[in-house]
């Protein structure tokens, strides 16, 4: 044996020997040790997690989910409430205006103001009218019932009111005579072409009539069919085609009613039910 193998040979008799599983442990203590640190940082930064800490946070998002759900329904009706206040401010086109015309009943020249503090429901036709005119002036006598069956309004919150449309054919007496066919309510207005032209252009009212016709030849007249609603006011509510019932137009009425006392409006019939109830 040589001098240098019995070297080596002597080195390595004097170091000593570590067992594998002694390195082998402590990288597993290393590794818990990291593990249960980094568990812990963990814990420390959500904080500590128990069951009544869940019921709160579920609870809190519930409530916040029906808080939003709520806000958006409120956001959604002041929307709608708007956009019908806009259209009642500037939607409806300029309708109707103040007119002075014979009053068949009186003969007497009658102006609208005459309606102040009431409703009143204009139609447009003619006392010669076959069919139509009398159909929609029954339709219109039962809306005028309805609301007089009314006990929150009763009598005299609606006026019935017919204008012809035909006036070189429908004098005063006529039309005073034709009308009682009608409601004993109702009020028939008169009067010259020019006039009545006028009228009837100011609530757009389409009226073609036969220009050269001889005395005692029968024609027809084609007119608009339509009732215009005006508030007490004498400003333009709505107006009503021939294909609406009058039940319909009943229902229509009550609303605008409501709407404009809910408003501070006043009704002559109304205030003076007040008066003779405090009397």
């Amino acid at each position: 044996m040589s001098f240098f193998t019995k070297a080596m040979l002597r080195a390595t008799l004097r170091t000593p020997h570590r067992p594998l599983y002694q390195g082998s442990c402590q990288i597993r203590r290393r590794l818990f040790a990291t593990s249960t640190e980094e568990t812990k940082r963990q814990r420390e930064a959500l904080g500590p997690f128990t069951w009544k800490a869940a019921a709160a946070f579920l609870g809190t998002g519930a409530g916040l989910l029906i808080y939003f759900k709520n806000e958006k329904k409120r956001v959604e009706e002041e929307r709608v409430a708007k956009e019908k206040e806009t259209t009642k401010s500037y939607g409806k086109p300029k309708i109707g205006a103040p007119f002075t015309l014979t009053n068949a009943s009186t003969g007497q020249a009658t102006s609208s103001d005459d309606f102040k503090g009431r409703y009143y429901m204009v139609y447009f036709g003619f006392t010669h009218c076959p069919d139509i005119c009398p159909e929609e002036l029954d339709k219109m006598a039962e809306v005028v019932d309805n609301i007089k069956a009314d006990k929150e309004l009763g009598e005299g919150v609606l006026v019935p009111v017919f204008i012809t449309c035909d006036p070189r054919r429908d004098s005063a007496e006529i039309v005073k005579e034709y009308i009682q066919d009608f409601h004993p309510d109702m009020v028939g207005f008169t009067g010259d072409q020019d006039t009545i032209r006028a009228v009837a252009k100011s609530f757009r009212v389409y009226v073609s009539a036969p220009p050269n016709v001889a005395e005692g030849e029968d024609y027809l007249v084609d007119h608009s069919i339509f009732f215009y609603l005006m508030d007490p006011e004498g400003k333009f509510v709505d107006c009503y085609a021939k294909d609406t019932t009058s039940d319909e137009v009943t229902a229509s009425f009550k609303q605008y009613v409501k709407e404009y006392l809910e408003q501070g409006g006043s009704l002559k019939a109304l205030e003076k039910e007040e008066q003779q109830e405090k009397a």
